[in-house]
Formats: structure tokens, C-alpha cells, sequence
């Protein structure tokens, strides 16, 4: 007898979407079976017409615990993660104290984030001057690749690398690199203003066009795999589609307030729309959205960066002085597919852009698919139910998001971790290392 089993007229396979019953044993899923197939199991759950996904893999979230875990904790940060669909999270290195640059900061940041989670957490290591002697020792300890800043990070405690920097650190060690690129070069100070505009202004497409070449360069000159973080800049593309071509490894990924939401559509003083690389406008995001159509951006991630609500000066209005970060975790999938849905794409396209290649891009191939071995990290999704984002609903620390208000199609009933329901009650997620599958 299986522990579980879930049917659903509309289950997303890497095969495409159709009726299935989905068996589950000891975390994993067994078999997928025809929807009416007749398996013995100690719970049966029907979702009919419900949608049945995979949980997502979001590898771009900042939980800031230790350290700062008045912005953001993992009790917080992943029960806000389930409650969207998110299964899996990759904390990145930064905004916690002591960051994760040492392999003695790893095990100060797993034990901050012990017993607390309510989904399957990984790290990564981050890549700052002066360490790449520490990078081997993390990687072997399973971090699954390192973030580095070409630009200001905006905490002092992780300063940004030159070129030269960066390619000590892929000289150093063996893996992926996943780059924050804005070139300091092309960006502007930014002066005190409530106008969206100025700040927009201060950090150019130029930036980010420049930052993607010099990672580039240093990846192809290292022979190193490299991941360009949140592009925002349709600019850029042309040099990946052409590093790609020449055979650099190379990929992309984008965020879902670059695809949805429109520089000119943000008013002034709503710093809660603040983020670095900015929010450009739809030509450019309709050059994303091809981009992610066909391949050139792989996947689409959260970039989970929040902060207390007075870091974000929403008293002042002041972009200049306004934490840069969007707290999204648990509407990437709603806010995603309302938008998906409009340009025709599919929910299965949608799984693929949000579980499946994030989860490769990483390298946890037991996650983000609905197939025999994975593990039984499942969704029931109701696609066509409307809602309207209440921020003070959401279970992230602080109630502030630029999509308040705005009303989504999609909404998560149900989320199982390895075949157990997700209640937020108990805290039932496990570390994951590169080494997990």
C-alpha cells in the first residue's frame, strides 16, 4: 500500500499536462499512473479538476537569518515559500551575519536555520575579495556555487569583485558562479528624489550590458560556468545568445517583477517598487518574455529581498535612501502565471520556467518534476480562481509588497513536501547540498 496518492484531471509532467494518479512511498513518487487507476494507498486524494504541479524550486531568496532576521527569518521566509507553491529554496549569502563566505559561516547560518523550515533549504557561498582561498572548503561542504557583486551589494559586509577578483575565484574553485551584474562604471549617484524616474535613471541598461560582457569574458577565459542573476535589461541578451553559441556556458534568469510590472506605471514615492537591477518598462519586459519563450533566460526565481518597513522610506517617499529589494516568495506563481496566461503560454510552461530548470540549473534533479524517483514535492493549484493580494495576509516578516492590491489568478490549496502535507505547523524541511541528488 503507498502512503499517498493523488489524482488530478490536470497533473504537469515533464511530458506535458494531462489526467494522472501520482503514487508516493517514503517521500517519493513511485509511479504515475492512468487518473482512474485503481492504487491501494493510506490516503487518496482527488483534486478533479484542480491542477496537480510540482513544488517550485526558487534559487534566488535572501532569508537574512542570522543577523538580520528582523528583515527576514526561515520560520518566515519559508512558510511564506509553501504557502505559494515553493518547495525548495536556495538562501543566498549575503544580508545574514556573518555572510556566507567562510565554511565556519555555513555552519553558523545551518545552525541558525535548524528545526525552522518548512521546506527544503540549500545555500549558496558567496565569492568576495580576499576569500578564494575559502571557496574550495565550501563547495565541498555543498553549497551549490557562489555569488559575487560586480557592483556596491549594499551591505558593507560583502564588497563587490573586479574582474581580476572574479577570475581568482573561478580559478580557485570548480563551479557555479552566479553574478549580480551592474558595472559601478555605468551607474549614477543617485540623488534624494520621489520621483521612480530619477532613480531609474541612475542605473542604465548600459550598466547591466556591461556587467554581462565582463562576466562573460572571465567565464570564457576561465573555462567556469556563470549565472547571470535577475536580468532586468533586454540589452544584454544578444551577448548571451551569442556566449552561448560560442559555447560559454552561460545562462540567465529573470524575476516576475521584471516580466509584470511597468516603469511608467509607478508612482512616485512608492519605494516599495525599489530593486536593483529596476523595474524597466514593457517593451522591454516584452523582450524578456521572449527571451523566456525561447530559451535564452532559463528560469524565473523570486530574488526574495526584504527589509523592515522603515528601511524601505515609505515616510519619505525617497528612492535614493530606500532599501532596494521585492518581497515575493510566496506570489511568484500567481503573479507569473495571471501574466503567463494573458501572452498564451501554458501552466506547464510556467513549471518548467519555475521548478524544473531552476532545479537543474542547481543540479537537484530529484526536484521540480512530477516522475518516478523524484521527490513528492506537489502542489494543488486552483488555475482559474481569482484573488486579490492582501499584504498583510502573507507570511513573509514584514507586510510590504509592491503587488498589493492587484488582483492574481491562481491559488495554492494544498502543498506536500516529500508526501507530507505542508501546515505550517511543524517545521518538516531538510538541507539540501549539491551533493543531495
Amino acid at each position: 500500500m503507498a502512503d499517498l496518492v493523488v489524482r488530478s484531471r490536470r497533473v504537469t509532467t515533464p511530458d506535458g499536462e494531462g489526467p494522472a494518479a501520482v503514487l508516493v512511498e517514503g517521500g517519493k513518487i513511485t509511479a504515475v499512473l492512468a487518473y482512474d487507476a485503481v492504487a491501494p494507498a493510506a490516503e487518496d486524494v482527488d483534486l478533479g479538476d484542480t491542477a496537480l504541479l510540482p513544488g517550485l524550486v526558487d534559487t534566488h531568496v535572501h532569508v537574512n537569518e542570522p543577523g538580520r532576521t528582523e528583515w527576514e527569518g526561515f520560520a518566515t521566509a519559508t512558510r511564506a515559500a509553501a504557502a505559494g507553491g515553493v518547495t525548495t529554496i536556495i538562501d543566498m549569502p549575503l544580508n545574514s551575519l556573518p555572510p556566507t563566505v567562510t565554511m565556519e559561516a555555513l555552519k553558523i547560518k545551518r545552525a541558525a536555520a535548524n528545526g525552522q523550515c518548512h521546506v527544503d533549504v540549500g545555500f549558496w557561498g558567496g565569492a568576495i575579495p580576499g576569500n578564494a582561498a575559502d571557496l574550495p572548503a565550501l563547495h565541498n561542504g555543498g553549497v551549490f556555487g557562489f555569488k559575487a557583486f560586480l557592483a556596491d551589494s549594499g551591505v558593507p559586509e560583502f564588497p563587490p569583485v573586479d574582474a581580476g577578483q572574479l577570475a581568482a575565484a573561478m580559478e580557485a574553485a570548480d563551479a557555479l558562479f552566479v553574478i549580480h551584474a551592474e558595472d559601478p562604471d555605468h551607474l549614477r549617484d543617485a540623488a534624494s528624489s520621489a520621483a521612480y524616474a530619477d532613480f531609474l535613471a541612475s542605473r542604465p541598461q548600459d550598466a547591466e550590458h556591461a556587467a554581462v560582457a565582463t562576466a562573460i569574458a572571465v567565464a570564457r577565459a576561465a573555462g567556469r560556468r556563470v549565472h547571470i542573476l535577475h536580468l532586468s535589461a533586454a540589452s544584454a541578451l544578444p551577448l548571451i545568445a551569442r556566449a552561448r553559441a560560442d559555447g560559454v556556458r552561460v545562462t540567465a534568469e529573470t524575476c516576475p517583477h521584471y516580466l509584470t510590472l511597468d516603469a511608467a506605471a509607478i508612482p512616485d514615492g512608492a519605494t516599495e517598487f525599489k530593486c536593483c537591477p529596476p523595474i524597466r518598462d514593457t517593451a522591454n519586459a516584452d523582450k524578456l518574455w521572449e527571451a523566456l519563450a525561447d530559451g535564452l533566460i532559463t528560469c524565473v526565481v523570486s530574488d526574495h529581498s526584504p527589509c523592515t518597513p522603515d528601511l524601505k522610506r515609505q515616510d519619505t517617499g525617497d528612492f535614493a535612501a530606500a532599501w532596494g529589494g521585492i518581497a515575493s516568495v510566496q506570489l511568484g506563481l500567481p503573479v507569473i502565471w495571471t501574466a503567463a496566461r494573458d501572452r498564451g503560454h501554458t501552466l506547464a510552461d510556467v513549471v518548467k520556467w519555475m521548478a524544473l530548470r531552476p532545479a537543474d540549473l542547481v543540479g537537484l534533479r530529484n526536484k521540480g518534476r512530477i516522475t518516478v524517483g523524484a521527490d513528492a514535492d506537489l502542489v494543488a493549484f486552483e488555475p482559474d480562481e481569482e484573488f486579490v493580494v492582501d499584504a498583510h495576509a502573507l507570511h513573509h516578516r514584514n507586510p510590504v509588497t509592491p503587488y498589493a492590491g492587484k488582483r492574481l489568478h491562481g491559488v495554492v490549496r494544498t502543498t506536500w513536501l516529500r508526501g507530507r502535507r505542508v501546515t505550517g505547523d511543524d517545521a518538516g524541511g531538510i538541507f539540501l547540498t549539491r551533493h543531495s541528488s
